[in-house]
């Protein structure tokens, strides 16, 4: 039996959504930049950018893509929102270990620059949970 979502749970699905809409644009905004805009990015960026393999990027994709699609599933109550936010989970896992395992990052951002990384990977992670909840106490059909 399904039980009608919540207006607060609602609240958090329009959040997740707007905040992978916004994954959504940082990554088309990323893979779009043309080489005079990666000139002017701070030089470690760039050593940065130089560095990271083109498959990355596919990952970041599927990240941000699998990310919107499962928020629009969640604030729609769908139940195919929890595997798609764990698919975004997974990839967004990928694609921070790969960049500071195959990049400069760490060398050149040291410990300030974990922050955004290890926020990235814990909204992901809570937006994923949240919905597995939703899944649990039958608010997705």
């Amino acid at each position: 039996m399904q039980t009608r979502m919540p207006l607060g749970a609602r609240v958090v699905a329009l959040t997740a959504l707007l905040w992978n809409l916004f994954g959504l644009l940082i990554f088309v905004l990323q893979v779009s930049m043309t080489p005079e805009q990666v000139a002017a990015l701070p030089r470690a960026q760039q050593q940065i950018n130089a560095a990271m393999p083109l498959w990355i990027y596919a990952v970041f994709g599927v990240a941000t893509i699998a990310g919107t699609a499962g928020s629009v599933a969640l604030l729609s109550a769908r139940r195919w929102a929890e595997p798609m936010l764990r698919v975004s989970l997974v990839a967004v896992v990928v694609q921070m270990a790969a960049s500071y395992a195959l990049t400069p990052v760490w060398s050149l951002t040291g410990l300030r620059g974990l922050g955004l990384p290890l926020l990235l990977v814990l909204v992901v992670a809570a937006v994923w949970l949240f919905a597995r909840g939703a899944a649990r106490r039958g608010w997705l059909r």
